[in-house]
């Protein structure tokens, strides 16, 4: 990923596997600042199970948690503070993942790609 990225751009970028084996490859992310200090992340990611086909999707998650703006621009953020919101940031995902097909609201968060 681009080293012009905050620290926090840069940890939430990183793939990573949850403890039942799902991957999350994180092909992309963009993070939106608004004016109210609010972000939008949008992930472009590859899941991968095992036996079953890779799936590819956009997700978007709407971070309205004023109390970590200063953790996405910080350029040296406190590590417990960067290791809280990644810890946050990948539950929503999973929480996505798990819920997309049964919740509206999940759904509209993802887009299928293939």
């Amino acid at each position: 990923m681009n080293d012009e990225r905050t620290p926090a751009e840069q940890a939430l970028a990183r793939s990573y596997t949850t403890a039942d084996g799902v991957g999350f490859n994180i092909t992309q992310l963009t993070v939106e600042h608004h004016p109210d200090r609010t972000v939008t992340l949008t992930f472009g990611l590859t899941v991968q199970r095992p036996d079953q086909p890779d799936e590819i999707w956009v997700v978007t998650l709407p971070w309205d948690d004023k109390s970590f703006a200063d953790v996405f621009t910080s350029p040296a953020p406190h590590p417990d503070r960067l290791q809280q919101l990644v810890h946050i940031v990948h539950a929503l995902l999973e929480e996505w993942w798990d819920t997309k097909s049964r919740n509206r609201r999940s759904a509209r968060m993802g887009r299928q790609i293939s």
